[in-house]
């Protein structure tokens, strides 16, 4: 997964497409986590250090998302507003990367020029 070879990249732009899947991979192994850990509790120990595992690399992708959008990265924060934060989040979240380069670096849906 190419966030996780990112893992502290606080710098530059990623698409929606890298966020999301991001987000819905790691969705999919907590509620397996979860589900595992009504049946043996070393699996409550196991997606405790899971989430802390991935506690930076969600972080820095979130940022780098915003990024992508022309936004700071610390507006990840508005997150803590109940309901109104996070409606805003996840529509700055969902929204379309500004086209050309931006402060933050190129436009992640160029293509690598060819050599």
């Amino acid at each position: 997964m190419a966030v996780l070879k990112n893992y502290a990249g606080f710098s530059g732009r990623a698409r929606r497409t890298e966020y999301w899947m991001f987000v819905l991979v790691n969705f999919i192994i907590s509620i397996v986590l979860n589900i595992l850990a009504t049946w043996a509790k070393v699996f409550s120990l196991i997606d405790l250090l899971y989430a802390l595992a991935v506690l930076i690399p969600s972080i820095a992708v979130g940022m780098r998302r915003l990024h992508d959008t022309g936004r700071t990265g610390w507006w990840l924060l508005i997150g803590l507003i109940p309901i109104i934060g996070t409606i805003i989040l996840l529509v700055f979240l969902a929204t379309d990367g500004q086209p050309g380069d931006n402060e933050y670096g190129p436009n992640p849906k160029r293509a690598p020029a060819v050599a």
